[in-house]
């Protein structure tokens, strides 16, 4: 273990530490969910070095595997991309010896897992265990996400019509597995991002579709405030619209930009980098933080200002200077060895870049995970995704910190059907022990 990973573990609070003994003592199929800045993550990474079971983390994205330390699906399963139905799915010696030797399968981020892959994952591990009367092959799964925030990528219209054909919905809950399996769902309810009861109401209303006209005036009237000329983060909902305010910005600083290339060892497998391979600074430059700091100076989207370009990169954050030095993020494959009879994860690629983005501006998606003092968010002309609008008022962590660039719309407040239908079966965390 790496002194970084261990310094930056939080203590886990006591509905986090119950969830935690519920799947280190049951064979549950379990999904964690609850409202941004629950501890979802601490909670999953307290499971990855704590555990006592055989337990392979996976992810449907690389960048959503390299931050929880896992391999993607795809990898991890040696599966083909795209619709994978009832093809069949081949397996040979090695990955039928890792898949057998697991206890517990996590999946992070799953609610962007659509339900074939979850049903191939389940398929795959009985073929592989040879227990085809068992879902998932006898394996425990634990998933973690938050269906109100992401949901899958649908694929093209063929795609689209298989799914209309063979599942109620896309998302992973409506996978044909669920028949033989139970799946308990439990939301973690404590709060660590907003303290403010008033912000986590307006929050939660947001969450589930339920805005009032004196919720939305209440979160109108504060956003239509002037926002701060430095200091805030521009959330928007569009790519063309980030990328055009951070190189404004940047150009109208004077001197000449410096750029950081990043070094890459191995196979990092397409461009999925957890940060940019090139990456333009100047002096003055809004900066976003991309990792905790093992020394607690910053943390995952911190915003500071550079002040000293280098060999390494002096950013001033809430008034204090500090030294920031190239990150190296480890890209790890899990296999087995037959001698231990255990799990292995080795790297098998490494990225280097200084651990920061220009942050005048992030995409709502990129943003996914951060917490932010204070952002202005930009829905532009609408938005269009089920959770978008929620997951970018979530990034702030206090009601002041949060300015908009046009009132907020009823057509902004966008929540799936299908997740309001699945999500009525919630339990909470609260007592998981006593049982």
């Amino acid at each position: 273990m790496r002194e970084r990973d261990f310094v930056s573990q939080p203590e886990l609070s006591a509905e986090q530490a119950a969830v935690f003994e519920l799947i280190e003592r049951s064979r549950e199929h379990i999904f964690v969910t609850g409202r941004a800045g629950t501890g979802k993550s601490t909670l999953l990474n307290h499971l990855a070095w704590n555990t006592s079971k055989q337990l392979v983390i996976a992810a449907p994205t690389g960048v959503a595997a390299l931050n929880v330390g896992g391999q993607t699906i795809h990898s991890l399963f040696r599966l083909p991309i795209g619709v994978i139905a009832d093809h069949e799915i081949e397996q040979n010696g090695d990955l039928r010896k890792l898949l057998g030797s697991i206890d517990t399968l996590v999946i992070d981020e799953v609610s962007m897992v659509n339900a074939d892959l979850m049903d191939a994952m389940d398929r795959s591990l009985r073929q592989a265990r040879q227990r085809p009367d068992d879902p998932f092959g006898g394996v425990q799964v634990v998933l973690f996400g938050d269906p109100y925030q992401l949901a899958p990528v649908p694929g093209d219209g063929d795609e689209r019509s298989y799914f209309a054909d063979q599942y109620r919905s896309m998302w992973f809950f409506d996978a044909k597995v669920w028949r033989d399996a139970d799946l308990k769902i439990i939301e973690l309810t404590n709060i660590h991002r907003q303290h403010e009861e008033e912000f986590k109401y307006l929050l939660n209303a947001v969450r589930h579709g339920m805005v009032t006209a004196e919720i939305a005036e209440r979160l109108n009237t504060i956003g239509a405030r002037p926002a701060p000329t430095s200091g805030a983060i521009t959330l928007a909902t569009r790519n063309d619209s980030v990328n055009r305010i951070n190189q404004t910005q940047l150009g109208l600083l004077p001197g000449r930009a410096l750029t950081a290339v990043a070094e890459v060892t191995g196979d990092f497998g397409g461009r999925a980098y957890p940060a940019d391979e090139r990456l333009e600074l100047k002096v003055g430059a809004q900066v976003m933080f991309l990792r905790n700091d093992s020394d607690r100076r910053w943390v995952n989207g911190s915003i500071g200002t550079v002040r000293t370009i280098a060999d390494t990169v002096w950013v001033d954050v809430d008034g204090e200077e500090h030294e920031v030095e190239p990150a190296v993020w480890e890209k790890y494959k899990y296999s087995y060895s037959s001698a231990t009879k255990k799990l292995t994860r080795e790297i098998v690629a490494e990225f280097q870049q200084f651990p920061l983005r220009l942050a005048w501006a992030v995409t709502i998606h990129k943003s996914q995970g951060k917490t932010y003092d204070q952002a202005i968010v930009d829905l532009g002309s609408r938005a269009f995704a089920p959770g978008q609008t929620y997951v970018a008022l979530s990034r702030v962590s206090t009601l002041d910190g949060m300015y908009l660039t046009r009132p907020l719309r009823p057509s902004d407040i966008l929540v799936d059907d299908d997740v309001r239908r699945f999500m009525r079966s919630v339990t909470t965390a609260v007592g998981l022990t006593a049982g």
